[in-house]
């Protein structure tokens, strides 16, 4: 039973009993328009039905605020293990990722050491229990062919390099990638790939900014990845990480190919002058290009968001650009970064809800991300008249920063996962159970 004072018994006169343990009510956004709903919460967590004046059951009504299902983040890096002092631990960057209304993160695997045997992802597993506060799925690097079949049995996903990133040297080269891509076909798992080829970079020892970052591993390299991937098999459950370019975007849709974008891409642009807080893999790109990728968000023809959380200590970026490690930290500002924006009038809630929430729980094979009978209560309640600025010190992370510092967000108020709350009145209060979770069922062939 969640913890919540808003609660009352109906009186006798009211409708027959639901099989349920208790009722969430307040608005939502179903049928295709945001009204009033209730929502029964069975004693196994799950969604037993939705409706109006449902009765029989412990009741919390949150009034005008909206209740959301819960966000998926298919791309998040916890450097856990990692270096001494940690940038993140499973404990704050799943604590960040509920505050932030995620209820199930995708961690890669280029911890340290990186995720490519059984035995260095068995020992990741046990990081993970017992300290989780959502739930995690894992991905696997499938740098070691002989580890495949056994890693397939155990990992949540694969998770492809092209070009070099924090905690992976070694890359897959273009010319073993078709043999690899029909390897992992069969294995019948979710693939992402960070898509840039390095033939294409240029000396990234020169850039001194965020617009040096982007000439020196420039657009090109992301066409040209996905140039290499154009002849994928048709079985690979195929995904592109963070995709950068709005070409990138039309490409991928016309091919029916499943990828996501980033807030960090979708929200800022390469300026002349940042600073190392604003390197990221891959670059942030001109405003030009970031406006148009937007507008392709917005109109719905980007299928996910992903926050690409890469967490480094401020001190670790207070050093020269180019010497300056990449990443930024997000799976706790994803959501509502984007929630204001949906306030803001920029984008819509359905645009928002199936690209942070419904498509990524499909991809990952998880009953995730739809108000509908069957999926777990994993809910969010959320006010949109209650808004605050960001400030990285008041973040879960360690980190201690945030590239949107004062930008305005909309938090959760509350956070429901199977029915039990983990965040109230926009403080923790959860238990570390989250599971460490693989997909249930086949994820979707592509961004539908």
């Amino acid at each position: 039973m969640p913890r919540a004072s808003r609660r009352r018994r109906p009186d006798d006169t009211a409708a027959p009993s639901i099989p349920s343990a208790w009722v969430l009510a307040g608005r939502a956004f179903v049928r295709g328009k945001l009204q009033p709903i209730e929502i029964a919460i069975g004693e196994d967590g799950r969604i037993a039905s939705l409706g109006r004046n449902l009765r029989g059951a412990v009741r919390h009504d949150v009034g005008d605020a909206v209740i959301l299902p819960a966000a998926t983040d298919l791309h998040v890096h916890f450097r856990d293990p990692g270096p001494d002092p940690p940038a993140e631990t499973v404990a704050t960057g799943t604590q960040g990722a509920a505050l932030g209304g995620v209820t199930l993160v995708g961690d890669m695997p280029n911890t340290e050491p990186a995720v490519s045997t059984v035995e260095i992802l068995e020992s990741k597993e046990q990081r993970f229990r017992g300290r989780a506060a959502v739930d995690v799925l894992l991905y696997a690097n499938p740098s070691d062919a002989g580890a495949l079949p056994e890693l397939s049995r155990r990992a949540g996903g694969f998770k492809i390099y092209l070009a070099p990133s924090t905690g992976l040297s070694a890359t897959v080269r273009f010319e073993a990638l078709p043999a690899l891509l029909d390897r992992l076909a069969g294995l019948r798992l979710p693939v992402a790939v960070h898509a840039e080829d390095p033939a294409r970079f240029g000396p990234v020892e020169r850039a001194r900014d965020p617009v040096g970052w982007n000439a020196a591993r420039p657009p090109s390299a992301e066409s040209a990845a996905l140039d290499a991937l154009e002849h994928a098999p048709s079985a690979l459950r195929l995904h592109i990480a963070h995709v950068t370019e709005p070409a990138s975007a039309d490409r991928l849709t016309e091919r029916g190919t499943s990828f996501e974008a980033s807030p960090h891409h979708l929200l800022l642009a390469a300026r002349a002058g940042d600073g190392p807080r604003f390197k990221v893999n891959p670059p942030l790109r001109s405003e030009a290009d970031r406006a148009a990728l937007w507008t392709r968000f917005a109109d719905g023809r980007v299928p996910m968001l992903a926050s690409d959380h890469a967490p480094h200590l401020a001190a670790s970026k207070e050093t020269d650009f180019d010497r300056a490690p990449s990443g930024m930290p997000g799976v706790e500002t994803m959501v509502p970064l984007l929630l204001a924006k949906v306030r803001d009038g920029d984008l819509s809630l359905p645009v928002l809800i199936a690209a942070a929430c419904d498509r990524p729980a499909r991809w990952l094979g998880q009953p995730l991300g739809r108000l509908a009978p069957g999926h777990r209560a994993n809910l969010l309640v959320v006010d949109f008249r209650v808004r605050a600025r960001l400030r990285g010190e008041r973040l879960r992370s360690p980190s201690g920063w945030t590239a949107f510092e004062g930008w305005e967000a909309i938090f959760p108020r509350e956070h429901y996962r199977d029915g039990e709350i983990v965040v109230q009145d926009g403080e923790y209060v959860g238990r570390p159970d989250g599971r460490v979770v693989r997909p249930e069922f086949a994820p979707a062939p592509g961004p539908s």
